[in-house]
């Protein structure tokens, strides 16, 4: 691929100029290409806003994106990708390619996988759940494929016109909401032979950064414990308890909590506490995330956890076993595509929120108890590498942008001041704040494309930052092994309780022009005082 002959051209003595064979243009025919590919974006706008709108509607958790993933790779393969079904293992895991030639090859992604008992109607500023009990989009993630997919048709269209060379590969973030599957597909090496890659994320601005991201990588493990089961009155004196040894690593490691360096973070569940109290379980689990912003930190943590564990299965006389659930390293951006997409954001500006927006961004914020500020109406300044490592959450495309550049756009889908895993984060997901915020992170991302099609120098420039100073003195070791199986059993169970129920209200957009006008939804909806 592309970085062989780079290497062989380097040993060659010659000088280091881009291997694409690309036609020249000039800065006035790029910005006049980039215009257009804005254009037909907004020209796009009602696609872009069914496809959020559906996605948003099938409400489905990690692993089990089974209706999304059809529907998104019906629409790619309609438009001439190929696609790759079954990634890694896991079922609803697929890549999507288009090739016109030889030329850079970037690939986009985005998470599609949402969060449990987050059902919420959209544009109701208070809860009400559609389907009680049920998961739902309260992280937003049914945003951030249609917005790739926008953008690639619209680049696509150009390409195709004016015969620019290059690849466009599109890829989904299953189950990133149990940092399960990026780090599957890196270590099978889905991305050997990308040149950069673009991620996309839900955010209430429209912004991109470089460098050391704040935030944690974690390591999720569960540790399951086997004794023997006996009558619990009867004759408890010979079971051997597995609940025990799962309660007695839960104490010692929160013991352990006192101790950890404040920028680490650790939480868990049990996930099998035992059958009844009338039986000595037999069995048992509890499920961690072991959180650190640097990998040897979460190596180190993980190595203490594993002690514990032991230790708590030599005082119950039982055994333990453990399996890696899901990773995530900590995230590096490259330098060059996030100053280079900037620019572009520069020209794109945030959408026009109008009076309803407004109203109901700033009534959720109220019934949440946050700065009543509503949409943001400034764009963030271009985010620049940490000065102190920050504590916080975790995503797996940390993995990704350790084999390849990578940035994550941010674009302006939700709104400011949510809690965040959380039916309110699902409010706006699927009403014109979702819709705009969509089609401008798709212009941005269009533009960027086809400044790194168009420019094929960047793609070296990217690369020159990624192997001299992100992996100058930091080496990616994958923290799953060959033998290691992704869950793709998670969540099943959920799913098949709710599917039946949630069925009911998919978005049929032959009928409604909107998922708020089919649900009937009067926008904005808000409590009266």
């Amino acid at each position: 691929m592309r970085k062989k002959i780079l290497v062989t051209l380097a040993l060659a003595g010659g000088i280091c100029l881009s291997a694409f064979p690309q036609k020249k243009y000039s800065p006035k025919q790029i910005e006049a290409l980039k215009a257009e590919a804005a254009q037909i974006v907004q020209a796009n706008h009602k696609q872009s806003q069914v496809m959020v709108d559906k996605i948003f509607s099938f409400a489905e958790l990690g692993f089990q994106e089974v209706e999304s993933s059809k529907y998104l790779t019906g629409i790619l393969e309609k438009n001439g990708f190929t696609i790759e079904h079954g990634i890694s293992g896991i079922p609803t895991a697929w890549f999507a390619t288009w090739k016109n030639g030889e030329g850079p090859v970037i690939a986009l992604g985005s998470d599609v996988d949402n969060i449990p008992k987050a059902s919420q109607y959209p544009g109701v500023a208070y809860h009400k759940p559609i389907v009680e009990g049920a998961p739902g989009h309260g992280e937003g993630h049914n945003s951030g494929i249609p917005l790739n997919i926008t953008a690639a048709l619209a680049v696509k269209q150009i390409m195709e016109r004016e015969n620019i060379g290059g690849t466009l590969v599109l890829w989904p973030g299953i189950a990133e909401e149990l940092v399960a599957a990026k780090a599957w597909f890196t270590r099978d090496g889905k991305f050997e032979g990308v040149d950069i890659c673009i991620f996309t994320h839900v955010a209430n601005n429209l912004g991109v950064s470089y460098g050391e991201a704040s935030g944690t990588g974690l390591i999720s493990v569960e540790y399951t414990f086997s004794g023997d089961a006996a009558h619990s009155a009867g004759a408890p004196w010979r079971g051997k308890s597995a609940a025990d040894a799962t309660e007695l690593m839960n104490i010692g490691w929160n013991y352990k909590r006192e101790h950890l360096h404040p920028l680490k973070r650790s939480h868990s569940v049990i996930t099998d506490g035992g059958d009844q109290p009338n039986v000595v379980p037999s069995k048992a689990s509890i499920w961690y995330y072991f959180r650190d912003v640097k990998y040897d930190g979460i190596m180190e943590m993980y190595a203490q956890a594993n002690d514990i564990a032991k230790g708590a299965a030599l005082m119950t006389g039982t055994t333990m076993t453990s399996k890696v659930v899901g990773t995530a390293w900590p995230r590096h951006f490259n330098k060059v595509i996030a100053e280079t997409m900037y620019q572009n954001i520069l020209q794109v500006g945030l959408p026009e929120w109008d009076e309803n927006d407004q109203t109901l961004a700033k009534a959720v914020q109220k019934e949440l108890g946050s700065k009543e500020e509503g949409l943001p109406t400034k764009l963030d300044t271009l985010g620049l590498p940490i000065k102190e490592p920050v504590s916080g959450g975790s995503d797996d495309i940390g993995d990704v942008s350790w084999v390849v550049p990578t940035v994550t756009l941010r674009f302006p889908s939700n709104i400011p001041g949510l809690p965040g895993h959380h039916w309110s984060n699902a409010i706006a997901m699927a009403t014109p704040i979702a819709h705009k915020g969509v089609t401008a992170g798709a212009k941005a991302e269009a533009m960027t494309i086809l400044d790194f099609l168009l420019q094929p120098e960047l793609v070296d420039q990217a690369w020159d930052y990624f192997k001299n100073v992100q992996t100058k003195e930091e080496t990616y070791k994958p923290m799953i092994t060959k033998e290691d199986a992704p869950p793709i059993y998670l969540n099943e169970g959920i799913m098949k309780q709710f599917r039946p129920q949630l069925e009911k209200f998919y978005y049929d957009e032959t009928k409604y022009d909107t998922y708020l006008e089919q649900l009937g939804v009067t926008y904005p909806t808000v409590r009266k005082d």
